[in-house]
C-alpha cells in the first residue's frame, strides 16, 4: 500500500524548525491543541495531522502496516517541502516515530516519544478490539478509551474534557480504528530500537494504564542510545492533554537541546 495524503493543520512561521505532532489511536489532531500556542510563540512551525483512518484523513482498506503509517509521514514532509522534522508522537504516533527513527533517520531531527510502547500485547486483545469496533462502531470503545486517557480524579473534575474526548473517539471511522489496532497487534520494535540515532526524549505518565512506565517507557529509553526518560505525575495515557504544562515544558526543553 502506498502513502496517503493525511489531513494536516500547519501553524507558525514558515521559516521555523518543523515540529510534527502524531497522535494516539482513536484521536484526531485536536488532541495536540494545548501544545500549539507555546511552540508557535517560540518560533516553531507546528504541524498536526490525523493518522490514516482517523479524523479528516483517508480511510484506505485494511490491512495497514507500521511502514504505511511511516510512509504517510514522509509524504507529509515532502508535501511541506521539509527535509527533516522533529517528531512528537503519543501512543500510535510514538510507535510511528520509532519506526521512522529506525528506517528513515535522515528525515528525523529528534524524537519525543510520549506514553507509547515498542511492543504492546497481548496480540489477542488488539484482534478482539478490532473485531468489536467493526461490529459495533467506535462509540462502543469510547468510554473505556477515556478511562485510559484520563486519570479518574481529572475526569471527574473536568467532565467537559472527558465528554470532548469521548466524542473524539466515537467519531473515528470504525475501519480506520480497527485497522490501526491490527498495526499494534503485529508490532514488535524492541530489537530495532538501538538503531535509532536521533536525540530522543521518552515521556511516561505515572498513572498510564495503557502503556505503563515499567515494561514500556523504561524499555524504550533503555534501548535507544542516549535517550532521556521523564515521568509526569498525575497523568494517564493522554498525558499531554491532562498535564499540558509539564508535557509542553519537557517538549520545548528537548527541542532546544536537540
Amino acid at each position: 500500500m502506498g502513502a496517503v495524503r493525511v489531513h494536516r493543520v500547519v501553524e507558525g512561521p514558515e521559516e521555523g524548525p518543523v515540529v510534527v505532532f502524531a497522535g494516539s489511536l482513536g484521536s484526531d489532531l485536536r488532541m495536540w491543541e494545548p501544545q500549539v500556542a507555546p511552540l508557535v510563540e517560540r518560533g516553531y512551525r507546528v504541524v498536526r495531522y490525523d493518522a490514516r483512518g482517523h479524523g479528516g484523513s483517508p480511510v484506505p482498506p485494511a490491512p495497514y502496516r507500521l511502514e504505511d503509517l511511516g510512509a504517510d509521514f514522509v509524504a507529509l514532509l515532502d508535501d511541506l517541502g521539509a527535509e527533516r522534522a522533529h517528531l512528537v508522537g503519543l501512543s500510535l504516533g510514538g510507535m510511528t516515530g520509532m519506526w521512522l527513527g529506525v528506517h528513515v533517520p535522515d528525515r528525523i531531527a529528534s524524537l519525543v516519544l510520549c506514553c507509547t510502547s515498542a511492543r504492546l500485547g497481548p496480540p489477542s486483545m488488539w484482534a478482539e478490539r478490532a473485531r468489536k469496533v467493526r461490529a459495533e462502531g467506535t462509540a462502543s470503545v469510547a468510554e473505556a478509551g477515556v478511562g485510559r486517557w484520563l486519570t479518574e480524579p481529572y475526569a471527574k473534575s473536568h467532565p467537559e474534557v472527558a465528554e470532548f474526548l469521548r466524542a473524539m473517539i466515537a467519531a473515528v471511522p470504525a475501519e480506520g480504528y480497527a485497522a490501526c489496532c491490527e498495526v499494534i497487534e503485529h508490532m514488535d520494535q524492541l530489537d530495532a530500537l538501538p538503531k535509532i540515532t536521533a536525540p530522543t526524549l521518552v515521556i511516561a505518565g505515572a498513572e498510564d494504564p495503557a502503556t505503563p512506565l515499567t515494561g514500556h517507557a523504561d524499555l524504550i529509553a533503555g534501548a535507544i542510545p542516549g535517550a532521556r526518560l521523564e515521568v509526569v505525575a498525575n497523568a494517564a495515557h493522554l498525558g499531554n492533554y491532562e498535564q499540558p504544562g509539564e508535557f509542553t515544558r519537557l517538549i520545548l526543553d528537548h527541542l532546544e537541546r536537540a
